[in-house]
């Protein structure tokens, strides 16, 4: 979707709303965990995030990459920076062709800065001279498939010291075809209005984002400040002096300070607001907290999974539950179908998940990290209580996890850690939700004034031995419960009748049918079992052959199966449970 139907959607209904900007990390690791943060703000309710281009592109191909899992993968609404720098029009027209094929309609079209090392900024052959020549090409080729962003500059461009010539390259900007502008940073409130009433008297009409950027430390803010030759307000210079050297304290101060701006430019009439994040989350969030701006739940959570922005996606709605913690594994083992479940899921399934071998299963961490998370377990009983302090917020991640418990799982936490150090390791779970408002903080998704159910559902691991016991109690105790149980070699037990899909949370919402986002079937089933158990296979290579940690790992790997149970009477929010107490099960009638 175009950033301005976005903001005029956000505008319509007399909300404030946000965006956030990243830049492309230069090694591997870091763009990993710039996915891992850039999945967590998403549940801060950005309309839009952007991601710089280097100067000459030199990180373009890494800008890319993040713009395409971003908008395919975790469903953000992307923006791609795009520069006349170094750039022949060869290269910027295969940027804008492989931005559209990844369903991206949002451009930032800048001149930007000069090479590094470069003192003065100059044309490449075949390339452009100015931002409004890239922005009037881009419309020559694309009309109005692209959403054209561009920068402006409030205290001026540093190259131009004539003010009224630097607003007069704005507005050509904007004549030449830009949707919305967003501006350079800046620390005088004051200064920032009475550019924006500028802009509005000479017809500049379009929406203008003030670019906001926390000071992370005092080092940092003077550097960019004499970069971008920003004044700085004396009140400010006094604020910092004495605490210059505490980076808490300064952290502190910038918070506060950019809520202060944004109070006062909100006072004035200003909706949105451009956060350059520098990658980092904390600051922006404690900002957002301090101005009280909370996105609709609608808009965080669409679907209890966040929806993919991909061209190809857009009308997916239904995804099996075991990739809820593996999102970008789904996309990559799905990527080739043609035709992705909706609805009831019904006859648009498609054929076959991609083979594993096609991208790889990795550990999410470098080799160092994994080990000092999870140490040297010497039995199987050292991954009991691994698996049992992940539950309890002691463990950052696992293999299969690599993130903390989601909130929804606080009220079944004591309970998984207990089951987890008696030898069933959980990956995945939910709590049974029988019609909680979708605007619930914790169990909401979907449209407003509707109501969202779940069944309560189990996914773990367990020895042979474990799963006939756990069986054995529910072809005996529990009509209501279903499960799969299957190794590594593909044997698999079943109570289930067909192939049919078993929905395990659905939505009713007014004036549409009910919706049935999450599911548990066979066949995707079979497909991730072969991850899952390879998990372990990678967790395993860490140790040495044949030592202790590797043939605790291992043993795990080779007999143990993976299983999953759901319980699919959803008033019991509790009952899952008791088919692993020790003591012989209560008869379903009476509980």
């Amino acid at each position: 979707m175009k950033v301005t139907k976005k903001i005029e959607r956000a505008e319509s209904e007399g909300r404030c709303y946000w965006s956030f900007e990243y830049f492309p990390p230069k090694t591997a690791t870091g763009v990993i965990n710039l996915y891992d943060r850039m999945e967590r703000m998403y549940q801060l309710g950005p309309e839009f995030i952007d991601v710089t281009w280097n100067a000459g592109g030199s990180s373009s191909d890494v800008t890319m990459q993040v713009c395409q899992t971003a908008q395919s993968v975790y469903g953000l609404e992307t923006c791609m920076h795009l520069t006349c720098t170094n750039m022949p029009r060869e290269k910027i027209d295969t940027a804008l062709k492989e931005a559209k094929a990844a369903g991206i309609q949002n451009i930032l079209a800048l001149r930007g800065d000069p090479p590094r090392g470069q003192e003065n900024w100059t044309k490449c052959e075949t390339g452009f001279s100015y931002a409004t020549d890239l922005v009037k090409y881009i419309r020559q080729e694309y009309g109005d498939y692209f959403c054209i962003g561009v920068a402006a500059y409030p205290e001026g461009h540093t190259e131009n010291p004539d003010k009224a010539e630097d607003m007069k390259h704005l507005k050509d900007k904007v004549d030449a075809g830009a949707d919305y502008i967003v501006t350079q940073l800046f620390y005088d409130t004051d200064l920032f209005l009475e550019w924006l009433a500028q802009c509005r008297e000479i017809g500049i009409d379009i929406p203008v984002l003030p670019g906001i950027m926390p000071i992370q430390s005092f080092g940092g803010f003077k550097r960019m400040t004499t970069l971008c030759k920003t004044y700085v307000p004396p009140e400010i210079h006094a604020a910092l002096e004495p605490i210059k050297d505490d980076d808490k304290a300064v952290k502190e101060y910038g918070v506060k300070l950019a809520v202060d701006m944004c109070n006062k430019m909100k006072d004035a009439g200003v909706r949105g607001f451009h956060f350059y994040t520098l990658n980092l989350e904390r600051s922006t969030r404690l900002i957002l907290e301090g101005l009280g701006f909370v996105a609709p739940v609608e808009q965080v959570r669409p679907l209890p999974w966040n929806p993919s922005l991909a061209k190809n996606r857009e009308k997916e709605n239904v995804r099996p539950i075991f990739w809820k913690n593996r999102t970008r594994s789904y996309i990559l083992r799905t990527e080739s179908w043609d035709d992705f479940p909706n609805g009831r899921w019904g006859d648009s399934r498609s054929p076959a998940f991609g083979e594993i071998d096609g991208y790889g299963v990795a550990l999410k961490y470098p080799a160092e990290e994994c080990l000092a998370m999870w140490n040297h377990p010497q039995s199987v009983n050292d991954i009991f209580t691994l698996f049992a302090k992940y539950c309890m917020n002691e463990l950052n991640a696992l293999p299969w996890s690599d993130q903390p418990l989601y909130p929804e799982s606080e009220v079944i936490r004591t309970r998984l850690a207990d089951i987890n150090s008696r030898g069933f390791l959980t990956i995945n779970s939910q709590p049974a939700v029988d019609g909680a408002l979708s605007s619930h903080p914790v169990y909401g998704w979907g449209p407003k004034n509707g109501f969202v159910y779940q069944k309560a559902y189990l996914e773990f691991f367990a020895s042979p031995e474990a799963v006939d016991k756990v069986i054995e109690k529910i072809n005996k105790h529990y009509p209501y419960v279903t499960y799969y149980a299957v190794n590594r070699q593909g044997d698999l037990r079943t109570n289930t009748q067909g192939d049919s899909p078993n929905a395990v949370t659905w939505g009713v919402f007014p004036g549409q049918e009910i919706v049935q986002p999450t599911i548990v079937e066979s066949a995707s089933f079979m497909a991730w079992k072969d991850e899952a158990f390879e998990l372990w296979n990678k967790w395993g290579a860490l140790y040495e052959k044949g030592s202790p940690c590797a043939t605790a790992v291992g043993s795990i790997y080779d007999s143990w199966f993976l299983m999953n149970v759901v319980d699919n009477n959803f008033k019991d929010d509790q009952g899952i449970f008791s088919i692993f107490d020790e003591r012989e099960a209560t008869p379903p009638a009476s509980r």
